[in-house]
């Protein structure tokens, strides 16, 4: 039988695809929920992408109480730490999001180190990496200064969770050889598996096809399948060649969603607008709009991403972005007529 594999975040965006990938590996997966309203959802999710369930158990957990951890990865190899907040809107307070994902982090590798877990591979983001740059090109080198003016609370949090996360690693005792890898996504779109969208960029493409985005941020950064996103992670997890590596999950040209919606609109999608948002005009929206001040930071930025290390390491490849759009777009059109 295959190692066991606790995922946190199992009922997210993401971990619902990393949850199938190794359930039909034939992996043992533990998943973490806040609730158990979202424990039914998940498995009531995966059996209806006809995935089975038998070797799946889900756990409740918090990322912000030590309470049940070390308990849930006893018996695990594997710890793919995939649950982190994530939107744009910059929060009221920063601890609303960094809290979580820096002490989070901190306590999902404290448990696992504990649990004798052999890696954890981490979910961040390139962010990360390209936080407050405007044009070139960022690779698994580069990291972002938390303390710039230029970067949203998102940006920071993740760039805090993730520098926590190797300084922790670095200082590990003797006694102790738990590996690292972080798997950095771009920004993520593709189908949702379930029928809730929980993604922000599937949230956009959302508000994209019900017409509510007259216009849109310029803005162009290197974009992924969430389905690359869960295969990268299921890769990174026991491939030999990656420990203590940084992989970049994303395209290596940038795009945007100016893009996205041509390509909706080229397919007979008549919700979507491809005119460009003014900056002059988010800026005076953030002074008020909480997502638009978290957007601003961003603004004019067209940079794109050194993934060579990504293709040499995992032999991938990622999707077309047509393919990922009009697949997720053909997905969340069927739940808006179900709403």
């Amino acid at each position: 039988m295959l190692p066991t594999v606790l995922v946190t975040g199992i009922s997210g965006y993401i971990g619902l695809y990393v949850a199938q990938q190794l359930l039909q590996e034939g992996y043992t997966v533990k998943g973490s929920v806040r609730s158990q309203a979202k424990a039914q959802e998940v498995r009531d999710t995966l059996v209806k992408a006809q995935v089975n369930i038998d070797q799946l158990t889900i756990v409740e957990l918090n990322l912000r109480l030590d309470a049940g951890w070390e308990e849930a990865m006893h018996g695990c190899e594997y710890v793919m730490h995939v649950a982190s907040p994530y939107e744009i809107a910059n929060p009221k307070t920063e601890d609303e999001m960094i809290v979580p994902a820096l002490a989070g982090t901190l306590r999902v590798l404290q448990a696992a180190q504990k649990a004798r877990v052999k890696r954890v591979v981490l979910t961040s983001s390139i962010v990360a990496m390209m936080g407050g740059m405007k044009t070139g090109k960022f690779g698994p080198s580069d990291w972002t200064d938390p303390e710039s003016s230029q970067i949203n609370t998102y940006t920071k949090s993740k760039t805090l969770a993730e520098k926590a996360a190797w300084d922790f690693i670095a200082h590990q005792g003797p006694d102790t050889s738990m590996e690292l890898v972080t798997v950095n996504p771009g920004s993520v779109v593709g189908p949702p598996l379930g029928s809730v969208i929980t993604g922000q960029s599937m949230a956009m493409l959302e508000q994209m096809l019900r017409g509510k985005l007259p216009m849109l941020p310029n803005i162009s950064i290197p974009l992924v399948d969430v389905r690359d996103v869960a295969h990268l992670h299921v890769l990174a997890m026991s491939a030999d060649n990656v420990v203590g590596k940084r992989i970049i999950a994303a395209a290596a040209k940038a795009n945007s969603f100016i893009e996205i919606a041509q390509i909706l609109k080229d397919n007979g999608y008549k919700g979507p607008s491809t005119r460009r948002a003014p900056n002059f005009l988010l800026r005076f929206m953030a002074l008020f709009d909480r997502e638009a001040k978290g957007m601003v930071g961003m603004l004019d930025t067209h940079v794109s991403a050194d993934t060579t290390e990504t293709l040499d390491l995992l032999t991938w490849h990622p999707r077309p972005l047509q393919s990922s759009v009009l697949d997720s777009a053909l997905v969340v059109s069927a739940l808006i007529k179900k709403a």
